[in-house]
């Protein structure tokens, strides 16, 4: 096995078990390991520390494994660390109201670069190191073992990959393609989900928990769903008695899919609008049009893809809360996420702080919002608690 040396003064981060090794914590190399290749991390004493996975063209050179130099990192380690992560998961599903969940959460279940979201029969996949890449098949081996799944398909179209050195990926991997949409429920509602074409993996279920708290204050609502994808937030208002929703997206195949789920639960058509637009644009027209709502939900895309991006993340977001709070009727309820890691909850406060003195609105927090238990954040790797959510009453 190839060995990399850590310079000295960097050993900290990995006593903790801090699974990110950085590039420029890397003293030498000794050989030239293949990227994504198993080695044996010392440090500068030539003591064992950890085994990872190795890359040189990522910034994150090294994913750490293992602590225990005594565990081989081999097919069973791989099986092993699947089936704890699986088996974790199986009481989010035992109620039969919900067939859909996160299987595996990348470095927060042991094995950095792999997502694998359940959707009813099928399996969907996102590999984003090279070092699962290499082991790709006795995990999807595991995966067909513990699950029979009609089908397991790869949606590994995420631009992180080239930092690997990996193409993008679409296709199947084991079993029967999916369906067009594939239909799965969640808290009691149904869903179609596209898998091959849809966003990320196909669905967001990390708002899982958070869309059924925000319904409890939807009843007799006039409710405006922003960023609303596939209508999980519009869904929830809807069966829950809100007067009406309006639901805002850029994706027209977003959009066809929200009419389609609303059909499939058999709601109330006409209490529900959908508006196919930009969503900045889409707000600014509301406020130009005199329009005003009693609940607004606010899910954009990751702003902050890193640090260096917070300050402009940070005005973007203050930008949109800003908005919005002046289409709230006064008293009115705005609930607003950022799936940004580089965001903490507190920066996100001070943001929305911000946003309501240059609205000359008063924000009471009333309740917070976070990722769900198949998400876990794992103690040694903070970076992992990425959503955050905060229900404010505007007055």
């Amino acid at each position: 096995m190839f060995e990399v040396i850590l310079k000295k003064g960097k050993e900290k981060a990995v006593l903790q078990r801090h699974p990110w090794v950085f590039s420029g914590a890397i003293e030498r190399v000794k050989g030239k390991p293949a990227n994504g290749d198993v080695v044996k991390l010392l440090d500068m004493q030539g003591r064992f520390m950890a085994y990872g996975f190795y890359n040189n063209q990522s910034r994150v050179a090294l994913r750490l494994l293992e602590w225990d130099e005594n565990i081989a990192i081999d097919d069973a380690w791989f099986r092993q660390k699947v089936a704890t992560a699986v088996d974790s998961r199986n009481y989010i599903l035992a109620n039969g109201n919900t067939n859909t969940c996160r299987l595996i959460f990348s470095e927060a279940d042991y094995l950095p670069g792999l997502i694998v979201d359940k959707y009813a029969d099928y399996l969907s996949v996102q590999i984003l190191t090279s070092g699962i890449q290499n082991n790709n098949a006795v995990i999807i081996d595991e995966l067909q073992h513990l699950l029979q799944p009609k089908g397991i398909y790869d949606k590994s179209d995420s631009s992180s990959r080239a930092h690997e050195g990996l193409e993008t990926a679409n296709e199947v991997l084991a079993g029967s393609p999916p369906p067009e949409l594939v239909e799965v429920m969640e808290n009691g509602i149904t869903y179609g989900i596209n898998i091959a074409e849809g966003q990320k993996s196909g669905f967001y279920c990390d708002q899982r928990d958070n869309r059924m708290l925000l319904a409890n204050h939807t009843a007799g609502k006039k409710v405006l769903d922003c960023f609303c994808y596939t209508g999980g937030f519009t869904l929830n208002s809807l069966k829950h008695g809100a007067a009406s929703v309006t639901s805002v997206d850029s994706s027209a195949l977003a959009i066809d899919t929200l009419k389609k789920n609303i059909a499939l639960n058999d709601l109330d058509q006409q209490k529900h609008r959908a508006v196919q637009s930009d969503v900045n644009k889409q707000l600014r027209r509301f406020k130009e049009e005199g329009e005003t709502f009693d609940v607004i939900v606010l899910d954009p895309p990751k702003y902050a893809p890193s640090r260096s991006a917070l300050d402009r993340a940070s005005r973007a977001y203050k930008d949109l809360n800003r908005i919005a709070m002046l289409l709230l009727n006064k008293g009115g309820l705005l609930a607003t996420y950022s799936c940004s890691g580089a965001m903490d909850i507190d920066t996100f406060k001070q943001v929305l702080a911000w946003a309501a003195l240059d609205a000359g609105k008063q924000v009471q927090f009333i309740s917070q919002f976070c990722q769900p238990e198949d998400h876990p954040v794992r103690s040694s790797f903070p970076e992992g608690e990425y959503l955050k959510g905060l229900l404010c009453r505007v007055i």
